[in-house]
């Protein structure tokens, strides 16, 4: 069962599944919604909603239809935890905000970086003119009329002679990582890989605020559709497109049968944000632990949306900032001594 066509788009999948839960929400069934959405889309897309409606009908699980559409994992996470606890429509509302906003972020971050990055590529070529030719010619006069070098020459001279080498560690650091990721990463188990991808600066919060979201809101979608949490850890076994909550929830229900408590489980776990064990012992106790994860998965989106806002804003004004020393340099550094030799005529 396989499907061959373009990829969709992160804004084309989060818009499909936007849809889909509307409908689903008015009370039509899946097959019925799709049928609907088919005229709504564009011509190219809707040989493969057909597709999709008929091998709907044959039986396959509307989860591993997206997944052979090459769908976001974690969009094909939400469709399969959605159809065993019934709440397709709030389910795929969700999953569609949480993909469109990663995709307005994605964009926003696309948008602000492309102007410094082009700026950065004009001043590297004006700095290889400057350095290389210009700055030279000028510093031979000066040093026959006996001018010291100035703070803003010396900075463009140092600079020139720092770039080569910051290049060459960059490329050697990539290369490292590739070799790494390619023979000892990959043959990690997926709850070490993401132990190590949260260790990681600066990124790695970012990185543990979405797990705790997703571990959360699906948990909470389980418990609230009658499930227990031995039984909803048991789906989570069974999501085979998602092996990282797989193994969480093979690895708990160990802890569980040996009689530990959930929450000391997940303290355990550093993937997850140090606030979710307090927040299940508390639900356990006023006997709404799905009302207090689906909160608390809000409250790890919503933050997650600062954190980004934030650094975005730190990232451009550095950029500029740098960019802006280095033109500032390399025009001074040509221009005070040619002030210098006026002064003496």
């Amino acid at each position: 069962m396989t499907m061959n066509q373009s990829k969709w788009t992160i804004q084309e999948q989060g818009c499909f599944l936007k849809k889909t839960g509307e409908l689903l929400s008015r009370g039509y069934p899946l097959s019925e919604a799709l049928e609907s959405l088919v005229h709504q889309l564009p011509s190219k897309r809707k040989q493969e909603i057909a597709r999709c409606l008929s091998e709907l009908k044959e039986g396959y699980p509307f989860y591993q239809i997206l997944s052979n559409m090459n769908f976001n994992k974690s969009l094909i996470g939400y469709v399969f935890f959605a159809e065993q606890h019934g709440g397709l429509a709030s389910a795929f509302l969700e999953g569609s905000e949480m993909i469109l906003k990663r995709g307005r972020d994605a964009e926003k971050l696309k948008k602000m970086m492309a102007y410094p990055l082009f700026l950065m590529m004009i001043t590297s070529l004006l700095f290889l003119f400057v350095d290389h030719i210009l700055l030279p010619r000028f510093s031979s006069l000066f040093v026959s009329m006996k001018l010291q070098p100035n703070f803003f020459t010396r900075m463009v001279y140092l600079f020139g002679d720092i770039l080569p080498i910051f290049i060459m560690v960059i490329f050697l650091i990539i290369m490292v990582l590739l070799v790494y990721y390619i023979f000892r990463f990959r043959q990690q188990s997926h709850l070490d890989q993401k132990r190590k991808i949260v260790g990681i600066p600066i990124a790695g919060p970012y990185f543990r605020l979405y797990y705790t979201h997703f571990f959360a809101v699906q948990l909470s979608y389980l418990l609230s559709g009658g499930l227990s949490v031995y039984e909803s850890l048991s789906l989570f076994e069974q999501n085979d497109k998602q092996p990282f909550y797989k193994g969480i929830g093979q690895v708990i229900k160990i802890h569980l049968r040996k009689g530990d408590k959930l929450e000391d489980i997940l303290r355990d776990f550093p993937f997850f944000e140090k606030e979710l064990p307090n927040i299940i012992r508390h639900g356990q106790k006023n006997g709404r632990l799905d009302q207090e994860l689906i909160f608390f998965s809000r409250h790890c989106l919503s933050l997650l949306e600062e954190k980004t806002e934030k650094l975005l804003k730190v990232i451009q004004p550095l950029l500029y900032l740098f960019i802006g020393f280095l033109i500032v340099s390399m025009y001074l550094a040509v221009l005070l001594p040619m002030f210098h030799l006026l002064e003496g005529f």
